[in-house]
Parts: structure tokens; sequence; C-alpha cells
């Protein structure tokens, strides 16, 4: 197993932590699947709001323009014909939703490759704890500059529900997000150069990715 070192937010080193291979080894990058996750992702961010007008939406009288035959002239029923100019249009976008199914153990197996891709990279930082004294963006700013960040970085915390006080210490970081362990994401990973978790936080999510490893490998067994 490799092991980590745990960081309080002065960028001292307060203790280490093992990281399971199961979850953390280099072999379990995966780039096809974390491409996956992130189509997905940014497929169910789309609006999908996107509407053109058919021959009964657009504006137009309904009324026969000239006889049918005897004038020398193509038939024609009405000025919203997708024909002419300003008529309907035909087969164009409607809105419609974007999302799809995608399993969840693809989810947790591409979740797994972008944690093994951040730890290969240098780039995951864990710290002893994410909370400090007062809720101010200075001090927040201060600790992530000792944690060497200089570009963008993810927070997670673990629970079931972000403190107050860490929500208002960083909410007006630039650069910077907030999530639970059981709301982050492959792309939320990818996205963010630094991945700062909570010793909690990662421990947490380490447990739940092995357990999946563990019942599939029993599942090839039978």
């Amino acid at each position: 197993m490799a092991n980590i070192d745990v960081l309080d937010l002065g960028g001292n080193k307060v203790g280490s932590l093992e990281l399971a291979d199961e979850v953390f080894a280099p072999n379990q990058v995966n780039e096809a699947l974390l491409w996956e996750a992130v189509k997905h992702y940014r497929a169910a961010l789309r609006q999908g709001t996107a509407a053109t007008k058919n021959r009964k939406l657009v504006a137009g009288s309904g009324k026969k323009l000239w006889k049918q035959k005897g004038t020398g002239r193509a038939r024609v029923g009405s000025v919203r014909s997708p024909l002419w100019r300003h008529g309907g249009t035909v087969h164009g976008p409607q809105p419609r939703s974007y999302d799809y199914a995608f399993p969840k153990k693809k989810l947790l197996g591409a979740l797994r490759s972008a944690l093994a891709a951040k730890l290969s990279d240098g780039k995951l930082v864990v710290v002893d704890s994410l909370s400090l004294k007062e809720p101010k963006a200075k001090l927040y700013r201060q600790a992530l500059d000792k944690l060497e960040v200089k570009r963008t970085a993810l927070l997670v915390e673990a629970g079931n529900e972000l403190s107050q006080e860490l929500i208002l210490g960083s909410r007006n970081l630039a650069g910077v997000d907030l999530v639970l362990n059981n709301e982050v994401h492959p792309y939320d990973l990818l996205r963010y150069e630094r991945a700062i978790f909570s010793r909690q936080a990662i421990e947490a999510l380490q447990e739940t990715l092995k357990k999946t490893v563990s019942k599939r490998k029993k599942a090839e067994v039978a």
C-alpha cells in the first residue's frame, strides 16, 4: 500500500495515511472510462432549450393563396409552408433532455481512475481538518497558499452536510469549490488542479470504493 502525508492547514506534516491499492494503484487509471464519465456529466448539464417554429407555430394565414389549377403557378396551400421564406422549419430542434443513464459501476470505476491519476500527478492533498478558527476567506486563502494551491482547488469534506463555517470561509475564493465526499464526481477531480481532502473524507470514500471492488471480484469468481 502507498502512503500519503497528512498535513495541517499550515502545510506541516501531522501524520500519514495508508492508501488502498484497489483504489489508488497507477494501473487503476482508465482514460476511456474517464472520458465516458465526463461526457455523461456534461451532457446532463446541457439545458436543451433550443426550439424552432414549425408550420403550426409560425405566424401567417392558413388560407390557400390561389386556386389549385388554372393559374399556371405552382400549387401552394399556405404562406406558412416550409418551402417559403418565413415559413415553418422542418425537423428543427425542440426542447429535450440530453441526460442518459450511466451505470453506477462505471461511475465508481471512473472515480477510482480520477483519484489514482491525481495521486500519481502529485495533486492529491490530505489534511487533518478543513476547519479554521474563524470562517474568513482571507484565512482560507492563506491556508491554500501554504498548501501550494496556485490555481484551482477542490475541497472535499466528510459527513452528510457541509458546515456553515466552511461554506462561509470558502465560497468567495476564486477557483475553489467545496463538496462532500459522497458527492464528488470524476469531472470535479479532473476540472480542478488540486484535490484537497479532509482525512475523514478520503477514508470514507476509499472504504466505499474498496467495497465495490470486492463485490466485483466476488461476482467474477462466482
